[in-house]
């Protein structure tokens, strides 16, 4: 949607069908929600139990708390409950369809509550285009049964605490979607222009060798990497370090994809100027139970370090009921100041050299 040309670029990938680790916990997780949705139970009693679907994922304690947050947002809504259910948004883009996590319709409302399991990168409903396209798969099935005028997108991110809800009317959506479409037209054209930006350039397959992302950074930083002389910051306008610091992931994520992609060249066919070499390392026991025995006969408990627990782990090791009895012994210092962008929904701070030793 962002950047027409990545998508005819990606395709020329060879690309492996192996998910990551995080993918595929993920995918389990999304089966354990949509059994406990369906079985009206609760995620604590598929504990310790194996899911057939996804590579026979055991459930922990930890998954089944945190989807038990999602289970329970879904649940707090009345209407009608979809599960797992695929969309069908072909009517604006050729051949698209998903599967969204859970669709309510409930009066003249859409509901599309999506559940992600990732700890890194946080997930806002605003304009979320997967949820926007989710949306108009499921107007689409449901527009002659129900006189619908508003679409409520939510993520929910149990593991970084947050739930994010964001509203858009039925008219909105379906402006968005005519623009939606004519971005996946342009996508069939053999020069479709490639348009460099913090969010569709972050998974980008080909961001290490586009030559769009290689113009942006240079016109970014100033300066042209045939000279390598950048200008004095202490010279720079307001307007230019705002620019540049807005494009300073877009910066760094481009640079370390340029690292990997020589990296790999390097390991399999060479790359002039430089060479695959091992990496330092730690040294480390070579079988920790024998060590740990002959150590604690010449140490004894000297062998040994001993570390309270993080409040988090310790009200996991207690379980929710003993848990409260520790919440007197936690606090929560104020965090380090730090950028944001003026979106942001945390409040604006300001603090003077005279707060700084």
């Amino acid at each position: 949607l962002n950047c027409a040309g990545s998508v005819a670029a990606e395709a020329a990938l060879k690309t492996s069908s192996q998910g990551s680790s995080a993918a595929q916990e993920g995918t389990a997780c999304h089966e354990l929600a949509e059994i406990v949705l369906e079985r009206g139970i609760n995620c604590s009693d598929m504990v310790g139990k194996v899911l057939i679907e996804n590579n026979a994922y055991t459930v922990t304690q930890e998954q089944a708390d945190s989807v038990q947050v999602y289970v329970d947002y879904v649940r707090s809504f009345s209407g009608y409950h979809y599960y797992e259910q695929r969309v069908d948004f072909s009517d604006w883009i050729p051949n698209g369809f998903g599967t969204a996590d859970t669709i309510v319709i409930d009066g003249d409302t859409i509901r599309v509550i999506d559940l992600k399991m990732g700890r890194g990168v946080r997930v806002d409903a605003e304009n979320n285009s997967q949820g926007m396209l989710y949306a108009l798969g499921a107007y689409s099935d449901n527009e002659l049964l129900h006189d619908l005028k508003k679409v409520v997108v939510t993520i929910v991110q149990p593991r970084l605490d947050h739930i994010d809800e964001w509203e858009i009317s039925v008219s909105d959506l379906l402006k968005w979607g005519a623009w939606a479409s004519e971005q996946a037209e342009l996508t069939l054209e053999p020069d479709a222009p490639r348009t460099p930006g913090e969010d569709q350039c972050r998974w980008c397959a080909v961001k290490a060798t586009c030559p769009a992302l290689k113009n942006y950074t240079e016109k970014l930083i100033l300066c042209d990497f045939d000279n390598l002389d950048a200008p004095n910051i202490e010279t720079l306008s307001d307007e230019q370090l705002r620019e540049i610091y807005k494009g300073r992931k877009l910066i760094e994520g481009w640079l370390s994809a340029v690292e990997q992609h020589i990296k790999e060249r390097a390991m399999s066919e060479g790359f002039e100027g430089f060479k695959i070499v091992a990496g330092r390392s730690l040294r480390k026991w070579a079988d920790e139970e024998q060590a740990e025995r002959e150590l604690a006969d010449l140490m004894g408990d000297e062998a040994f370090e001993r570390k309270l627990l993080t409040p988090a782990k310790a009200e996991k090791a207690l379980g929710k009921s003993k848990a409260k009895q520790i919440e007197d012994l936690i606090i929560k210092p104020e965090g380090a100041p730090t950028l944001a962008p003026e979106r942001d929904k945390r409040p604006s701070i300001i603090i003077s050299s005279k707060d700084f030793d």
